[in-house]
This record gives C-alpha cells, sequence and structure tokens, in this order.
C-alpha cells in the first residue's frame, strides 16, 4: 500500500522522571520530548520521540518540524523519497545536529506508517521474528553516593531486570566505592554497566579505568570525548573490560571510521543520531560485517524492534521516560524486552497525558 503525506506535526511535552538521570555532565529531572505525528492520505499516522536533552532544544526543533512540513505535504512516505527532499531542503544549513534528529525522526515515522498500512510490527517489516531481547535498566544510578548506588541498584533489579547501569564521574575512590557497592548488592548473576559520560582526558581514564578493570563490569561506556577515536583505541587495546561507545555517532559514516580505527569492543548506536530506521539498519549491517556486538542507546519502545533485526544484537537500554505519555508502554519480562505483537513501532500517544505535559 503506498502512502502519501499530508501533513508533519510535533509536539514538544515535558515529563516528569520517575528517577532522574544525573551523569558527569548534567543532571535531568525532566524528560522534553519531541513528538512527532505524520499523517497521511490514507488515514495512517506514523509517529516517532525525540528526546531532546534541553527544553530549549525542543522548542529550536519546533519550526524545523514546520519546514518538514512544507517540503513533505503531498509527497510518498517513504523513508528514502523523504530523506532525499529533507537533505536537499536543509542543504544549505547543514543536515546535523537538530536538524539531523528532525529528520531521523521522519525517517522513523515513515516506517512506522509503512508497518502500520501494511499490518505488522515493525519488526516483522524489517523480517525478524518477535524475539526476547535482553535489557539493562538505565533509569537512575546517577552520581549518588556508594551505599544510596547499592540501596538503588536492589530496587532497578526487582522491578526485573538482569542488569543495571552507573553513571561515574565522582573522584576516583569514589566511583570504585560505589561500583564496589553495587556489585556486592546486586550479587554476581546481575551484570553492571558503567558510563562516564566522556569525562575523562585520556590520561585519567588509562588510570581511572584500570583501577575498575577486576570490578566486574560488563562494559565502561564513553570514558572520553565521543569522537576521539585514536584515544578510544588506546584504552580498547589496554583494558580488559570492553569499552562501549556510540550514542554519539553521527549517521553510520561516524561508526564505520569508529570501526575501521577498532575504537571499541562494543557500540551502541542512538535512534535520532544514526539516522533513524534506516541508519540503524545500515549500522546494523556495518556492526555484523565486523562482529561487533551492537546495543541500543534510549528510545526502547523503537530500539526493540531494530535489535531484533539486528544479526548482533547485545542489550536494549531501558528507560521509562516515554511511558507517561504512552498508551502501551513497553513491558519487561524475566530482563527481557519483546517488541509487541501488533502493527507498528508501539508508539501510540495517550492524548490526556500529552495535554497535561504539552510545552509547545
Amino acid at each position: 500500500m503506498s502512502l502519501t503525506i499530508r501533513s508533519v506535526e510535533a509536539t514538544l511535552v515535558l515529563v516528569p522522571m520517575r528517577r532522574p538521570l544525573g551523569t558527569s555532565a548534567a543532571r535531568v529531572t525532566a524528560a522534553p520530548l519531541l513528538l512527532l505525528d505524520l499523517h497521511t492520505e490514507e488515514g495512517v499516522t506514523g509517529r516517532a520521540y525525540s528526546f531532546c536533552y534541553l527544553e530549549s532544544a525542543g522548542h529550536a526543533s519546533l519550526p524545523l518540524v514546520r519546514e518538514v512540513h512544507e517540503a513533505l505535504a503531498g509527497t510518498p512516505a517513504d523513508p528514502a523519497s523523504a530523506r532525499a527532499v529533507l537533505e536537499a531542503r536543509f542543504k544549505l544549513l547543514g543536515v546535523r545536529g537538530l536538524v539531523a534528529a528532525v529528520v531521523s525522526l521522519v525517517d522513523t515515522a515513515c516506517w512506522d506508517a509503512l508497518a502500520l498500512a501494511a499490518g505488522l510490527p515493525l519488526a516483522r517489516l524489517l523480517g525478524a521474528p518477535l524475539r526476547p531481547i535482553p535489557a539493562y535498566n538505565s533509569n537512575g544510578l546517577g552520581l549518588i553516593e556508594a551505599s544510596a548506588a547499592a540501596d538503588e541498584a536492589q530496587e532497578l533489579v526487582a522491578e526485573g531486570f538482569r542488569a543495571v547501569k552507573l553513571r561515574l564521574g565522582r573522584a576516583p575512590e569514589d566511583d570504585l566505592a560505589a561500583v564496589r557497592a553495587v556489585r556486592a548488592a546486586v550479587g554476581p548473576d546481575v551484570e553492571v554497566m558503567a558510563d562516564y559520560n566522556q569525562a575523562l582526558s585520556l590520561p585519567d581514564a588509562l588510570v581511572r579505568c584500570r583501577l575498575l578493570d577486576d570490578e566486574g563490569l560488563s562494559w565502561i561506556e564513553e570514558p572520553v570525548r565521543h569522537d576521539d577515536y585514536a584515544a578510544n583505541a588506546q584504552l580498547t587495546a589496554a583494558l580488559r573490560t570492553p569499552v562501549q561507545i556510540g550514542e554519539n555517532f553521527a549517521g553510520p559514516r561516524a561508526m564505520a571510521l569508529a570501526l575501521a580505527h577498532d575504537a571499541s569492543d562494543l557500540v551502541m548506536p542512538d535512534l535520532d543520531r544514526i539516522g533513524g530506521v534506516t541508519g540503524w539498519r545500515d549500522a546494523a549491517a556495518l556492526a555484523n560485517a565486523r562482529g561487533v556486538p551492537l546495543s541500543s542507546h534510549l528510545f526502547p519502545e523503537v530500539s526493540v524492534h531494530l535489535l531484533a533485526a539486528t544479526p548482533t544484537a547485545h542489550w536494549l537500554e531501558y528507560v521509562d521516560w516515554a511511558a507517561p505519555i504512552l498508551r502501551e508502554p513497553l513491558r519487561i519480562a524475566d530482563g527481557h524486552a519483546t517488541p509487541p505483537d501488533r502493527p507498528g513501532n508501539g508508539l501510540d500517544w495517550d492524548p490526556e497525558a500529552v495535554a497535561r505535559y504539552r510545552v509547545g
């Protein structure tokens, strides 16, 4: 079934977080989400959302979506066609940053519309079964002191998970204490990931990550600047603990460059930054060619479909930030998430909740 775009609309909501996100870079207590609705002449609406980090970034994106509407109204709801039109529209400005995120939103919404029109879950449209994907709880575990982190880790595991992620960036001895407290609290059967959010210089990272090398971490994420592939490659070679990067890959080309530099043991592209569903598929092919395990960054509702179709699928990063504005939030069972057996990518807004949290 061919679809024609009638309109593209966006709504900005600010959703309170059940557990604040506390990193070495910032503390976030409410999630600014840009909700995109791609309406077609055939009555099918494709949906996607972006986590904007800053409310101001969401407000800045709204005029870009109006540009998208003007460019796409009356054109096919085809991901490749839509991307070509938008890349031409934004060529002088450049398809990067907020523009790239908006283009990715459109790509994801087009794929959702196609899956809805076909009456298939997105994973099945991509040729994959609705298989369970291991999920780690990435809510909370910010820069809190060791005993509080231990208590919170137990609470997160009790929500049905077998893995949690701890943010690092305290003094070295405090990071080590937090890692050991969390590991002792959850026991040997629960995996623990750690994320520095690019907090360290290479010399500091070599010292501090070696301190953690015998602590049983599943990975150390973004210890240094994400695009310093030489530094990341040096860390990858020096550490026994796997190095994880990827949430900041600006499209598949950036990921290909990182892989060529052996800049990490693992990769975790972000749906918005990698280029939507289309960019993810390209990234998954790159990871498969190199045999590199691929996890997701945020957007668990859509990412679970994409991981189901990813040959080297590793972990789903689970956050519940969008759950309050969804009719049917993603469910976790026995430490896994499974793509829901209904048409589309699983996103369906709760209109009352959207009205309650709307800010733009």
